[in-house]
C-alpha cells in the first residue's frame, strides 16, 4: 500500500503540533517539524539576550541554516516511502522553507525550489492564524502580525508548485482532527 504524504502546515502557533501529535495518538504516522529544535540550538550558540523575530539573527550563516532545514525535510520526504500507513503526516513540509526565505527576502539556488518540484506531496492542509491560541516562547520568536504575513506566503508558495492547500478551520482538537480526516476522504 502507498501511504498519501499529508503536510499539515500554517504560520506559528496555530496548533499544527497538537494536531501532528493527536494524529500520532490514533496510529498515524507523523513527521515531526524540525526548526524549533535547530533554532533553539542557532539561538543558544547566538546572543539569548537579543530577542527578535528572525532565526536566521542567531546563526552564522542563514543560507547552510535553511539548507540544513530543507536537507531534513528531503529526508522525511524519502523516508515517508517505506511507511506502512494510509496516511503519512509531515508538520510542515518542503515548500515551507522556500516560503520562510521568501518571508525573510532571501534568495535560494534553483536546488530548493527543485526539491519542491520533484518531492511532492498528496495533500496540503492549511491552518489560519488564531489569535486566541498565539504563544510566543522561546523558539517561536514571530508576532502575530508576522504569523499573518507568513501564513500568506506560506499559502501562496504551496500554490505557485500547483498544490490545492485545503483550509482547516479553528475549533477544539476534536473538531480539527475531523475536518483533516474529513479532507482526506474526500479526496483520495
Amino acid at each position: 500500500m502507498k501511504s498519501q504524504k499529508v503536510v499539515i502546515t500554517g504560520g506559528p502557533s496555530t496548533g499544527k503540533t497538537v494536531i501532528i501529535q493527536q494524529l500520532e495518538s490514533f496510529g498515524y504516522y507523523c513527521f515531526h517539524e524540525i526548526v524549533r529544535t535547530m533554532t533553539l540550538e542557532a539561538k543558544q550558540k547566538g546572543n539569548p539576550e537579543s530577542f527578535v523575530s528572525n532565526p536566521l539573527a542567531f546563526v552564522k550563516d542563514p543560507y547552510e541554516f535553511n539548507q540544513r532545514i530543507l536537507s531534513g525535510r528531503i529526508d522525511q520526504h524519502s523516508k515517508s516511502v517505506n511507511i506502512n500507513n494510509p496516511y503519512v503526516f509531515f508538520d510542515r513540509g518542503i515548500p515551507d522553507v522556500l516560503a520562510y526565505m521568501d518571508y525573510f527576502n532571501q534568495s535560494y539556488t534553483p536546488d530548493f525550489e527543485e526539491a519542491c518540484s520533484t518531492r511532492r506531496y498528496d495533500k496540503v492542509l492549511i491552518l489560519p492564524p488564531w489569535e486566541e491560541i498565539y504563544v510566543a516562547d522561546n523558539e517561536r520568536l514571530e508576532s502575530f502580525e508576522e504569523a499573518i504575513e507568513i501564513h500568506e506566503h506560506l499559502k501562496n508558495t504551496y500554490l505557485r508548485y500547483d498544490y490545492d492547500p485545503v483550509l482547516i478551520p479553528t475549533g477544539t482538537v476534536k473538531e480539527r482532527i475531523t475536518c483533516v480526516l474529513n479532507a482526506l476522504k474526500e479526496n483520495f
